[in-house]
């Protein structure tokens, strides 16, 4: 009897061995969702990018999702999985730039740039902006359509807005004696030459693009100049 059940003690150790080496030798399950999610994410970006690429070739209104999934090397099918139609595809590329965009606003427009002589404020304030708009084209092409879904122009309207009272705040650190009214009028105009000249920026390369960046600031210097001042102010605390 004792040895009858030393072996069954022997085979229920050997047995419950084996199961938890086989529990070892198989994948972490809570792993598999994240694995699932990352390669679910590269191919939302994939198609993403694709469409921004079709949406500044052939413009927004006639860009397709069968362009789109050509462009990123896959099936309709298989963008149908991720995104239902065109407009959905945009809205989320609108999202993911306008949330660049807060972020290198809210980079640029900073006390210690404020404190900055005038050239070397417009300099830290516009190159940055100027990047991000040359390195997304799509972002200016989805404002300038017609029929771009609305969901995506109300979020960059309020962050146009946003744009504009930092622009203001900035003036106000630069001049402080101005009235509320002259600084939001001083911030809206120099924003409406930013935008302008940004279309003629996008519009070249290589050098004409540089020429024109340099235009850019040539003309915003001459007018807030004698607004802000050309040298640096003290840094606020």
């Amino acid at each position: 009897m004792r040895a009858g059940a030393r072996v069954c003690q022997s085979n229920t150790e050997s047995r419950g061995k084996q199961v938890t080496e086989s529990k070892a030798d198989q994948p972490d399950e809570k792993a598999r969702p994240r694995r699932r999610q990352a390669r679910g994410e590269r191919r939302i970006q994939q198609l993403l990018d694709a469409a921004a690429s079709v949406f500044c070739r052939a413009g927004y209104t006639s860009a397709s999702t069968n362009a789109i999934a050509r462009e990123a090397g896959v099936s309709p099918g298989t963008l149908y999985q991720f995104f239902p139609n065109k407009e959905a595809i945009a809205v989320e590329l609108g999202e993911r730039l306008n949330r660049r965009m807060l972020e290198t606003h809210g980079v640029v427009f900073t006390l210690e740039n404020a404190a900055l002589p005038l050239r070397e404020l417009i300099d830290a304030v516009l190159d940055p902006m100027i990047e991000f708009n040359c390195a997304n084209p799509a972002f200016l092409t989805l404002l300038q359509s017609s029929d771009a879904p609305g969901h995506f122009l109300e979020e960059h309207a309020a962050l146009h807005d946003s744009i504009q009272d930092r622009i203001g705040e900035l003036i106000g650190v630069r001049n402080p004696d101005l009235s509320p009214e002259r600084r939001t009028h001083t911030a809206n105009m120099a924003f409406a030459l930013f935008k302008a000249g940004l279309g003629l920026i996008l519009g070249h390369e290589g050098a004409e693009r540089e020429a024109y960046v340099a235009e850019l600031k040539t003309a915003l210097y001459g007018y807030l100049a004698p607004v802000l001042g050309t040298e640096g102010v003290p840094a606020q605390p």
